[in-house]
């Protein structure tokens, strides 16, 4: 079999719908070679039926990465159906969770339980899921993705996702530094806003598109979530053989624009 995923086992977090960055994720993966397993949060007869629509129906595990009995069990379960002994060559994180209230412009009132949810949900599980994995990482090396909206500046209505996505940086890469000895890799993709399910929940994200439409050098669709997943796929390929720690941008180049 040929392709850049070729013979490669990869876990893909985060898919709701098809217009998920995560499902194009999935598709493509699929696509260059790899075997891929699903995991769903919430409403999983929902995962279900969009895995049915990846070229391979793709097996659906309940995560949820606050969930300590989830966590512990899941590199057994994900063994279930990749094989004991195999291993697994990737993981993509692709979870984000905010309470509403902070979210939408209500910064300075945000309470810290809200915050603390954000934070545990959005950044500190890039960690706990690398760790749940670590007995079938460490087997063969691997690469962890997870998916990022650039924290180095304040958007509008992001609010406290926005701190949370600068703590998934910062977590990233310590992650990056401590687990390079055993041959794992773990970046970020910080990708430019997509009209998705998780868009639909951030009050305000029609503010924050508009950025796109006159700040993207080589311009942005906000209904095409292909070139994302395509730089989590390169990513996870053996392309990248010595890159850890990083943040690779697919945004349009609206990252590095000035006024």
């Amino acid at each position: 079999m040929s392709g850049l995923l070729a013979g490669k086992r990869i876990l893909v977090t985060g898919v709701l719908t098809d217009s998920s960055i995560a499902f194009h994720v999935a598709r493509l993966a699929q696509e260059e070679g790899a075997e891929v397993v699903l995991t769903g949060f919430g409403r999983l007869t929902l995962v279900q039926r969009i895995a049915r629509r990846l070229p391979k129906e793709a097996p659906v595990i309940e995560l949820d990465v606050q969930n300590k009995e989830h966590l512990d069990t899941l590199a057994g379960k994900v063994s279930e159906h990749l094989g004991d002994g195999i291993g697994l060559d990737g993981v993509v994180h692709s979870i984000g969770f905010a309470p509403q209230d902070a979210l939408g412009g209500n910064f300075l009132n945000t309470g810290w339980e809200s915050v603390a949810t954000a934070v545990e949900v959005s950044a500190y599980s890039l960690k706990s899921l690398t760790m749940a994995l670590m007995p079938l990482l460490e087997q063969r090396g691997g690469s962890v993705v997870g998916m990022d909206f650039d924290a180095q500046v304040a958007w509008p209505k992001y609010d406290w996702m926005g701190v949370a996505k600068a703590a998934l940086e910062s977590t990233s890469r310590y992650l990056a530094r401590d687990l390079g000895h055993k041959n794992i890799r773990c970046n970020l993709v910080s990708a430019g806003p997509i009209k998705s399910m998780a868009a639909k929940s951030i009050p305000g994200f029609e503010e924050l598109a508009d950025v796109w439409n006159t700040r993207a050098p080589i311009g942005w669709d906000l209904s095409d979530p292909e070139p994302a997943a395509r730089g989590v796929v390169a990513l996870l390929s053996d392309w990248f053989p010595k890159t850890t720690g990083e943040i690779v941008h697919v945004d349009g180049g609206v990252h590095m624009m000035g006024a």
